[in-house]
């Protein structure tokens, strides 16, 4: 009979810790990226704010948050998580990396879509004497929506697998599990366990994020 090493209830801690993380990382990515990526395109030459100095500083910031290895950023922000959360271990601990690393991430998938739609379109609604804000709520977001939710959900797979790395510092969640009992206590049962279960669960996002770009270009 096939027996457990660790309790049930040990990996399903585990994959709520893991959720919760990428559930709140990932709200403050999409809040945060989807106006970081409207800045670098409205800022662009040509765009409707163009300002090339603020587009080239804000596009050498992103690109710099970008350049750093989750792990390196991990360690680098832990002042700055104690001082957010008021320690550097555990789940919310785990949040702040989590979201500064992803933020830039996704801005710049964001971008690409936003770049893709139709330029004639812009230009049309700028000939009916649109306003700025119009035309980026009612032609900007909505033409590229397919496109950002598909860039989300790359995204949230990053994010999953960041937690993961995220558990070589004590943050908690499946990476953790991995970490404390798959490696240093040489469990390979719980490595093959969490492993399986972090497939199950990138499958489920990237299933449901097709699912959602699939019905957006089709209703």
């Amino acid at each position: 009979m096939f027996e457990l090493s660790i309790p049930l209830a040990t990996y399903w801690q585990a994959l709520l810790d893991t959720l919760l993380m990428v559930s709140v990382s990932g709200a403050i990515v999409l809040l945060g990226g989807i106006p970081m990526a409207l800045l670098l395109i409205l800022t662009a030459p040509g765009g409707l704010l163009a300002s090339p100095a603020v587009h080239r500083v804000f596009g050498a910031v992103v690109n710099g948050f970008r350049a750093v290895p989750f792990i390196v950023l991990l360690v680098a922000l832990l002042p700055v998580t104690r001082y957010l959360v008021g320690t550097s271990i555990g789940v919310w601990a785990a949040i702040v990396p989590l979201s500064i690393s992803a933020t830039p991430f996704f801005a710049r998938i964001a971008e690409v879509s936003l770049r893709e739609v139709d330029r004639g379109l812009v230009e049309a609604a700028q000939a009916m004497g649109c306003r700025k804000w119009h035309i980026v709520r009612h032609v900007y977001l909505p033409e590229a929506l397919p496109g950002i939710i598909g860039g989300f959900t790359v995204t949230l797979v990053a994010l999953i697998s960041y937690t993961a790395m995220a558990g070589a510092v004590g943050a908690g969640g499946l990476g953790d599990l991995a970490i404390r009992y798959g490696y240093q206590r040489f469990d390979n049962q719980v490595s093959l366990i969490v492993i399986a279960i972090l497939i199950v669960l990138v499958t489920l996002v990237q299933w449901l994020g097709d699912a959602y770009v699939h019905w957006l270009k089709h209703r």
